[in-house]
């Protein structure tokens, strides 16, 4: 029976990991076995204790410096045995239901990744913040311009791979530049990639959202480098 990995990079998600985690596993998976991934980065409020005392069969990785959303995946695909990766936000942004609609297209091979787009569905736009909305539609648009895409949301958490394909494309982003890296490297390559609508549901600040201005400026910056470097 073939198998997916659910990465699930954790910093600082006390209030919603455990519910994460319970939609993670009322998840149909397209029928695979599941293997889920935790790796925490160092947080500091208390997530650690509630990973630790997790009683179900998850992989559980801790790193002992904060080190970014970038490294946190980076740490889980090498010990990823699924035949295919998904890579879980560990908030309530995203959810978990949508992966039976993302795994079939690797399943079947009609793609090597699969991107789950948030703008595909029109109600998902008052979920954002309107600076939010701009700068992903922006980033969007200069991956397409960059790369010759015809993607619609290059910044979204919900990416699925086939294994072999992710884990032979060396990552080097710690932070957030991870979602602009992996697609420059995998457009360059040649890729096949489909998207399929997502549902979302945004958080901002005050909800503990980390990404902010300086990460777009990081994006923009990874962009334009590995258009031309590998």
């Amino acid at each position: 029976m073939r198998k997916v990995s659910i990465i699930i990079p954790v910093y600082n998600e006390k209030e919603t990991l455990t519910a994460l985690l319970e939609k993670v596993e009322q998840a149909k998976f397209a029928g695979l076995e599941k293997e889920i991934i935790i790796t925490d980065d160092a947080s500091t409020d208390g997530t650690i204790d509630i990973i630790r005392q997790l009683d179900k069969p998850y992989k559980k990785l801790f790193h002992k410096k904060n080190q970014g959303k970038g490294a946190a995946i980076r740490t889980a695909i090498k010990e990823a045995t699924g035949d295919f990766i998904v890579i879980q936000d560990a908030d309530l942004e995203y959810l978990p239901d949508d992966y039976d609609n993302i795994l079939p297209l690797l399943i079947n091979d009609k793609a090597d990744v699969v991107y789950g787009s948030r703008f595909i569905i029109k109600s998902n736009l008052k979920n954002f913040i309107l600076k939010n909305k701009l700068a992903n539609k922006f980033l969007t648009l200069l991956t397409n311009v960059l790369y010759g895409a015809e993607i619609t949301d290059m910044e979204t958490c919900y990416k699925a791979f086939k294994r072999e394909f992710i884990q032979n494309i060396t990552i080097r982003a710690n932070r957030f530049d991870f979602e602009p890296e992996i697609t420059a490297k995998i457009l360059k390559k040649g890729a096949r990639i489909k998207e399929v609508p997502i549902n979302y549901i945004a958080r901002g600040h005050n909800d503990g959202k980390k990404i902010n201005w300086k990460d777009g400026i990081h994006a923009i910056i990874t962009l334009i480098k590995y258009r031309f470097i590998d």
